[in-house]
């Protein structure tokens, strides 16, 4: 994690004087469009394919260099992609990312595990975080996501998965529920079926977002405040409760946070702090446009026109603009993935979370010292 302070502070220069100092500490790379999941929120599968290549990827990653240190993979469905962990091993091998996060629908349990596991060895240096989509129980879940027998196949998948815990010390096994009108009112029931009967390493939550990338502007999927609002409150509590430690205290904070700004967003209407998407963050959707984030979905530039080489894609006068428009909040979302990095840019959060978990060190240190002493 100390590896990516200097980026930091040259990512908050590059913000400050609206010129490129350093390429993205975040990159999500969007392997494909291609899905096996018909969710009501989200029509990403209707989108046309021309995915890029193994060899494109590898041009690419190479131009990126060692800047990332968060990788995400996503889609559609990662994991449909046979090649995915060589795709994961040409990032490690030229970015050595200090973590990397794919989600999946779980729907391949039969071949999802053994891919993982290759992803796991690819990248034996990495956190590697893989996330379930669970939204809803049983039957349920399948109507939210449009597939029968998903969330059997799920739990045969996340069953799968738990098995390589013991085997391999850099995987971290999660699950991911996104909140829409169609299962807001069964938030308590998934909570109560992740925290007693799957009990993943971590359990995370995101309000379902009208994004130009899925095709779903306008389709109010979006729950009103008053009934995100409750969910919110859970998992911090959950949080709030759990005596984390480590890097596991850090993470937790930094959620907690995360979900206030989800709160104030909803409410305001407004950038709560600065957004740096285009700069601390970038996408790369599955033909190479590059972009500066998934709810504008505005293509910089695209990498087969400039031979494979990310800077020169992400310096565009193109991308200026949109730089520009994103720091005079022109746009806002909740965007988990952009917040974290705006976060750690953020010298307020970051001294907030520096005190508390300092304070949480210190008081964990105390009572262990009373306890000897006892």
């Amino acid at each position: 994690m100390l590896e990516v302070l200097p980026n930091i502070a040259k990512t908050q220069a590059s913000y400050a004087i609206n010129k490129v100092l350093v390429l993205p500490m975040n990159l999500t790379i969007s392997v494909s469009y291609r899905c096996n999941s018909r969710c009501k929120t989200c029509n990403v599968w209707q989108r046309p394919n021309d995915d890029f290549t193994i060899e494109e990827y590898e041009k690419t990653f190479e131009s990126i260099g060692r800047a990332p240190y968060w990788f995400t993979f996503s889609g559609g469905e990662p994991t449909l992609r046979k090649d995915l962990p060589e795709m994961v091993g040409a990032a490690y091998r030229h970015c050595r990312p200090g973590i990397i996060n794919i989600p999946t629908n779980g729907i391949q349990d039969k071949i999802i595990p053994d891919r993982i596991e290759k992803v796991l060895q690819a990248a034996p240096d990495s956190e590697v975080i893989i996330n379930l989509s669970l939204d809803g129980v049983g039957e349920k879940h399948d109507q939210v996501r449009g597939v029968k027998g998903n969330f059997e196949r799920a739990m045969r998948t996340y069953a799968g998965l738990k098995a390589l815990k013991g085997r391999y010390k850099n995987f971290t096994l999660g699950v991911h529920t996104v909140i829409s009108n169609f299962n807001v009112h069964e938030f308590d029931a998934i909570h109560t079926f992740v925290r007693n009967e799957l009990k993943p390493d971590q359990f995370i939550s995101e309000i379902a977002e009208e994004r130009v990338e899925l095709d779903t502007v306008g389709m109010g999927i979006t729950p009103p405040y008053e009934l995100y609002k409750p969910v919110i409150e859970r998992l911090q509590a959950d949080i709030r409760a759990e005596n984390a430690q480590g890097v596991a205290r850090i993470t937790q904070s930094f959620r907690d946070r995360y979900y206030d700004i989800v709160k104030r967003t909803l409410v305001e209407k407004r950038q709560i702090i600065p957004c740096m998407a285009g700069i601390a963050s970038a996408q790369i959707a599955p033909n190479g446009d590059v972009w500066t984030c998934c709810i504008r979905a505005e293509s910089v530039a695209n990498l087969r026109d400039h031979n494979y080489d990310f800077k020169s894609a992400w310096t565009t006068a193109k991308a200026d603009e949109l730089r520009r428009s994103i720091k005079a909040g022109e746009c806002f979302c909740p965007l988990a993935n952009a917040a974290y990095t705006n976060m750690l840019c953020h010298v307020p959060t970051m001294s907030s979370v520096a005190l508390e978990v300092g304070k949480g060190t210190l008081a964990d240190s105390m009572s262990g010292k009373r306890a000897l002493n006892n």
